[in-house]
């Protein structure tokens, strides 16, 4: 069919029969007076010859008749918007008259459909408008505060739930979890375990031999680690190696719609793969803060002997003699709770990866941060409770 009018049509021509009038028409603007007159077809096809005469007018106050306009399309009435547009940043002004219905409905709706830039207005600053993102911000942090502890809800009912039917529960993927990030963690935990012995010791003996009381750096290493470094600082390097995997394994697959998929195939996200990942942090963590306080303690002894002369065995009456279990149970005690942390902020943040890379790295990222962030927060509040109990 060919179009001779937005609600008009005539057959087609044949293969032998003559070209229509009307698809031959140029389009032709002249000047009438003070204003111009446009006739013709204005549509695709004539517009690379008139749009140089019509870019010509764009300097001054236009008038256009457009009574005599045989047709008009898409791409005609785009062309007048943007003479108008272009008119309008200059200080002229464009009028149309002898619009016909149906093209000045054409020309309107072109018009609504394009897209309109944002105006970002300046936000004040003043102290009401501090007061304002102070007040959002907490408000998002509670709101994530409830989010974990929805998602720390779901892991305890589908653990819940795997101990009442242990056939559903995928020993397999708790193994594969415990070996990414208890086994293959061991040699950094290792390291930076031995590492904060040694700069204890050391840091200690440069201020305790002015003293006189060198041998009180056993207490210094013992109490430090066993109770607050040892377990911390491998909950850190945890919480960088973990969540941020956890985040990426989980995001990835939620923007493949690979969750959506076993949803379909009636298998439980939440079952598959936060039980296993979370249960195998609580159950390495532990293990892996023994591993940094045994570390630690042989490095804090190793420099203590280089530096100050006090033998293993010295060190190891010392350690055992005048340091309490309860800086041991203080720090163990501590373990399931950032374990708990770091695998329901990770999966949380996961779930939270939108279609593309670019969420995928900011969740990833994001959920390290509040990891790492909580498990300092947590850390400080067992500080205080263990303070005020007299721990």
């Amino acid at each position: 069919m060919v179009q001779t009018g937005p609600d008009q049509t005539m057959p087609d021509a044949g293969p032998d029969s003559a070209p229509v009038a009307s698809d031959l028409a140029r389009a032709q603007i002249t000047r009438s007076g003070a204003g111009f007159v446009l006739t013709g077809v204005l549509n695709v096809r004539s517009l690379p010859t008139i749009l140089p005469e019509l870019e010509a007018l764009a300097g001054q106050d236009v008038q256009i008749d457009l009574s005599d306009l045989a047709k008009i399309d898409t791409a005609g009435a785009y062309a007048l918007i943007r003479l108008r547009a272009r008119l309008q940043d200059r200080g002229a002004v464009l009028s149309l008259t002898g619009v016909q219905p149906d093209h000045q409905a054409l020309i309107e709706r072109v018009e609504h459909s394009l897209p309109k830039p944002e105006t970002r207005t300046a936000a004040p600053r003043n102290l009401m408008a501090g007061f304002d993102a102070l007040g959002r911000k907490v408000v998002e942090f509670l709101r994530f505060l409830g989010d974990l502890h929805g998602m720390l809800g779901l892991f305890l009912a589908r653990l819940v739930y795997a101990i009442r039917h242990p056939s559903e529960f995928r020993l397999t993927a708790l193994v594969h979890h415990c070996d990414q990030v208890g086994l293959k963690a061991v040699p950094i935990v290792a390291l930076m375990g031995f590492l904060i012995g040694v700069v204890l010791a050391f840091q200690g003996s440069v201020q305790l031999r002015q003293f006189g009381a060198e041998i009180f750096v056993v207490d210094l290493i013992a109490i430090s680690i066993l109770r607050e470094l040892g377990i911390l600082l491998t909950a850190i390097i945890v919480a960088g190696r973990t969540a941020s995997s956890f985040t990426a394994a989980i995001g990835s697959m939620k923007m493949r719609e690979e969750i959506d998929a076993m949803r379909t195939l009636a298998i439980d996200p939440a079952l598959a793969l936060f039980v296993p990942r979370i249960l195998a942090l609580l159950i390495v963590l532990p293990i892996l803060g023994m591993i940094a306080n045994l570390t630690g303690l042989i490095g804090g002894a190793m420099m203590a002997w280089i530096e100050l002369g006090i033998s293993p065995g010295m060190f190891m009456a010392r350690l055992l003699d005048d340091t309490s279990l309860d800086h041991v149970i203080v720090g163990f005690v501590k373990a399931p709770v950032f374990a708990l942390i770091i695998g329901v902020i990770g999966c949380h943040a996961g779930m939270q990866v939108g279609g593309n890379a670019e969420s995928l790295g900011a969740q990833t990222s994001s959920a390290v941060v509040r990891a790492i962030f909580m498990v300092i927060v947590a850390d400080a509040l067992f500080s205080v409770f263990f303070a005020i109990l007299g721990i």
